[in-house]
């Protein structure tokens, strides 16, 4: 598939943004920005620009901050360490234990990390409908609970 640029005077959608699951450590290392790559072991296909949001597991369980996605590459678990181990805020031990039976590792770098004023919890989005928090990632969806649709709208611009 090709990119193009819209036609002049207008403007292409902003891409959905992706509610992604992280440890409380790893989100916090992104918010503070000693952690500028994210890793998966399933492709993604957001593009560049995506907002990401935040979401730190157990025991925290709350949308900590919002980043940019810049950039992400897919390839064997041996490539993306070689490329990414000094920003991955991880030890080698645990990146191969991660990545142990995985053919594939996706690598998702990202920029302009933003610490929300107050987290999101848990408790404050299932108040508006049932939430789940993805066990990965997942895009946002109009079914989601409004604070998290205002805060994907509110952080995108």
């Amino acid at each position: 598939m090709i990119a193009t640029s819209a036609p002049e005077g207008e403007h292409l959608p902003a891409p959905r943004p992706l509610l992604l699951s992280l440890r409380p450590r790893f989100a916090q290392a992104i918010l503070a920005g000693t952690k500028t790559v994210e890793l998966r072991r399933t492709r993604v296909a957001a593009p560049p620009g995506t907002l990401l949001i935040l979401y730190a597991s157990s025991p925290v369980m709350a949308i900590l901050g919002v980043a940019t996605l810049a950039d992400r590459e897919t390839a064997s678990p041996d490539t993306i360490w070689h490329r990414y181990h000094a920003s991955l805020g991880l030890s080698r031990a645990e990146f191969f234990e991660y990545f142990a039976g995985a053919e594939h590792a996706t690598a998702i770098s990202v920029l302009t990390p933003r610490t929300l004023p107050e987290p999101l919890t848990l408790s404050r989005l299932r108040a508006h409908t049932a939430f789940q928090p993805p066990q990965s990632y997942r895009y946002i969806t109009p079914a989601d609970p409004t604070p998290l649709a205002e805060l994907a709208m509110a952080w995108s611009s």
